[in-house]
This record gives structure tokens, sequence and C-alpha cells, in this order.
């Protein structure tokens, strides 16, 4: 690739991912009183699947999310249900790869599996997250993935909320990426 293209591909990027910050902004960034998963209340909640389930948002996402995965070995992207689940599936149509979804519990009829879609044991997962905070649900997801036979080294999320999901996944032996931090909303 030229240098002149190199330069356009990354200004096209560059535009691309503010955008999808911008949208973020918008649309998931509440302000209030929540109490997040992790138990911890906060006056800012990142509601990602206002922007995930937008089609706008979703295709930003799977662009962004497959420039971050570029080169990752996984085949799989897995995550825990209900937030992880559009972010995966945007991610896995710009990737090509396969999804997993993680239940919190299994269900009482049925297989009464705990991940669903297709995968042998061994598999390589990459898990992946709307926003973290404490890491707790993607721990989750990787003890799930790890108790089937698979292989996770990583955890990609879209925001981090810098409350100690990173220092988490390093205690757990994973790698850790965001596309963005709380940082880049000016919080």
């Amino acid at each position: 690739m030229s240098t002149a293209a190199q330069e356009r591909s990354q200004s096209e990027s560059d535009a691309m991912r503010e955008r999808l910050r911008a949208l973020i902004q918008e649309r998931s960034v509440l302000r209030g009183t929540f109490t997040l998963a992790s138990g911890v209340t906060s006056s800012v909640f990142f509601d990602l699947k206002r922007t995930a389930l937008d089609a706008e948002g979703m295709r930003l996402i799977g662009v962004a999310l497959a420039e971050r995965l570029a080169g990752d070995p996984a085949r799989y992207l897995g995550g825990l249900e209900l937030g992880a689940v559009p972010v995966i599936m945007a991610a896995g149509l710009a990737t090509g790869r396969h999804a997993l979804i993680i239940r919190k519990s299994s269900k009482d009829h049925g297989t009464r599996k705990l991940i669903e879609g297709a995968f042998e044991p061994g598999a390589e997962v990459t898990v992946i997250e709307d926003v973290t905070t404490t890491g707790g649900s993607a721990l989750a997801a990787v003890k799930v993935l790890r108790d089937a036979g698979c292989r996770v080294a990583r955890v990609v999320t879209v925001v981090d909320r810098l409350q100690g999901a990173e220092a988490a996944f390093t205690a757990a032996g994973l790698a850790f990426d965001a596309l963005y931090t709380r940082h880049d909303f000016g919080l």
C-alpha cells in the first residue's frame, strides 16, 4: 500500500473512531444514580446497548473491534449475556469469527448449556465486553469458557471505566485492551 493510501486509510479509521466516540457520548452516556454490575454506585452509566443496537453504531463498533482484533489468533469471540451480545455480534460479522454467548446461569429446560454456539474444546476465544468496571463479568465468562476447555488469553472492551478491570485481568493472566476509557468522554 502506498504512503498516500496508508494515510487515507488511517484518516478514515480515525474519522470512524471519532464518529463512534461521538455516538457513544450522545446515546450511551447517562447521568443519574446507578448501581453497576460490580455493585458500585455511580453518577454515570454507559448504556452501550443504546449504541450497539443502532445500525450505525453496530457497524462502527464492528469495524473498530475488527481493527483492534487484527492479528489476534482467536477464531471465537465470547462474552457474558446481555451487554456483550450485540458487541460480539458486530465484531463477529466484521471479522468473520464465530460467536459464543455465555449465559449467567443455565436454563432449566432444553440443553441447559452455559455456552451458546458451536465450538470444540481447545478453541481459542477472545472475550469481548461492552463496558468494564472491575472486570467481574468478563472474568465470569472466562471461567465458564476455561471450564469448558477453551483457551482464553485476552479481553477486549469497548469502554473501560478504569475502576480495576485491567489489574483483575492481569492477575488472571489475561491481556486487556479497550477501544475507549472514561477519559475519552470527559469523565
